[in-house]
């Protein structure tokens, strides 16, 4: 019989709901799979197992008392070592930001404030700037579908601990990748919002009570299940501050409820960042799924070239995440503009598809390599090696267009490893994303333990 930690997050959240289970129960199960699987994925490096038992137990109370309770009440949950929690160590992985935060990173009030219980942190790069996880404060995670690869990064720790069911729910952050690479490398789903509809507050980087919102990066969930993709954005999405006077956010609903009625296209091969063989099978098997199922696939690509998504990519990435890396105002107005041009040439795209799926790196979870810099490290691709900066030709879309993106684990190459899909869609528009996610999942079946971790 399947762990019940391996459930998604709202079945847990009902489960309580009705009385089956409790909170304190659940956090008991949670922190003992913890014990028991952490040590040779060191996924899960902060723990704070005295203040989750008062939460827990102050919700098994609310909910005897028949108190009114949030749609995550009781559940236990991890969220990324980037996000500041109130007494709680944060570190980020930079030992210059390692503290104990005074209050919550908006984006974790906000979980705690619909009944989450948070537990602990994931281990994720120094600064959150690789797409492996390791660090001098906690060293190196491994991926639990094969200890001898990266889980990915920066959500590394994230993606671990869902995979092997540490953790009930996740809280990740994205500005490369970060959400979707660890999701597809170890069979998890994550959802990359619309820039600026989660609120950034109290996440490092930038360093520690910095206040101004920074381009790029966006705070989303990670989950066994797009449904809990759902009820965390949910959570998760609106203004916050001085904005929540004014304004409120209402995402539209998605273009369509069944697979037939959305225009779907697909981009799954590029000359310049071609995508390894065993992981193209497992997506083109994807699409013909679909296919088979009624899908309405339609044959338009997107108006852009990965070459021009990456170099645009990277002159609005480095200089927030490389402290040598500069960039003068008018050369960032100018890269603004070709990417606001860039936007708007998808929203003339999205008035024809609803959604384009692709790929989400064009191998399967490399080999731990700390090599630094970065130049100097390869991936095996074939029977040759790639550059180790190929890892930015499917992620940079959605990233410089500020569009939402949903990963959805789709199957598994010839060695076992999970292969993802990410659902590409509309700015704002991340319920239709969504939506052809779970349709995905329903189809495909969606999370698989890995082995040894039921």
């Amino acid at each position: 019989m399947t762990d019940i930690a391996l459930q998604p997050a709202h079945r847990l959240a009902e489960a309580i709901r009705r009385g089956e289970l409790s909170s304190r129960e659940l956090l008991e199960h949670h922190l003992a799979r913890v014990a028991r699987y952490n040590p040779p994925l060191n996924a899960v490096v902060t723990l704070d197992p005295d203040g989750a038992r008062r939460a827990a137990d102050a919700a098994d109370a609310a909910l005897a008392r028949n108190e009114a309770v949030g749609p995550l009440h009781g559940v236990p949950m991890t969220v990324k070592d980037t996000y500041q929690t109130a007494g709680m160590r944060t570190t980020c992985g930079h030992p210059e930001w390692d503290h104990v935060p005074e209050r919550d990173a908006e984006a974790v009030r906000r979980l705690r404030a619909a009944g989450a219980v948070i537990f602990g942190k994931t281990n994720t790069p120094t600064r959150a700037a690789d797409w492996q996880t390791f660090n001098p404060i906690f060293g190196t995670t491994n991926n639990p579908w094969d200890t001898g690869r990266t889980p990915g990064g920066s959500s590394g720790g994230a993606a671990a601990a869902l995979a092997t069911g540490m953790t009930a729910l996740e809280l990740g952050s994205d500005i490369a990748g970060s959400i979707r690479v660890p999701a597809n490398w170890c069979g998890v789903c994550g959802h990359k919002p619309s820039w600026g509809i989660v609120p950034q507050r109290g996440h490092l980087p930038p360093p520690p009570e910095a206040l101004a919102e920074s381009d790029l990066g966006v705070m989303g969930p990670m989950a066994r299940n797009v449904v809990d993709l759902e009820l965390a954005l949910d959570i998760l999405a609106g203004p916050t501050g001085p904005s929540a006077v004014g304004w409120r956010l209402e995402l539209p609903r998605a273009r369509a409820s069944t697979l037939g009625e959305v225009r779907l296209a697909t981009w799954l091969q590029d000359a310049d960042y071609p995508v390894e063989a065993d992981v193209g099978a497992v997506l083109d098997a994807a699409v013909a799924a679909l296919s088979d199922a009624g899908a309405r696939l339609v044959d338009v690509k997107p108006p852009v070239t990965l070459a021009e998504l990456v170099g645009l990519h990277q002159v609005l990435l480095y200089p927030l995440m490389d402290t040598t890396s500069t960039l003068s105002h008018r050369q960032w107005m100018s890269a603004n503009e070709r990417r606001e041009q860039l936007r708007a040439k998808m929203a003339e795209y999205f008035c024809e598809v609803d959604a384009v799926l692709m790929p989400i790196t064009v191998v399967p979870a490399v080999k731990h390599d700390h090599h630094e810099p970065f130049i100097e490290r390869l991936i095996p691709f074939g029977d040759e090696s790639r550059s180790y900066f190929d890892l930015f030709g499917w992620v940079g879309l959605a990233t410089v267009a500020y569009l939402p993106a949903t990963a959805v684990p789709v199957g598994r190459t010839a060695e076992g490893l999970p292969v993802g899909l990410q659902v590409v869609g509309p700015y704002l528009e991340d319920r239709t994303t969504l939506m052809v996610a779970r349709h995905l999942e329903q189809l495909l079946g969606g999370f698989v333990a890995p082995p040894g971790f039921t």
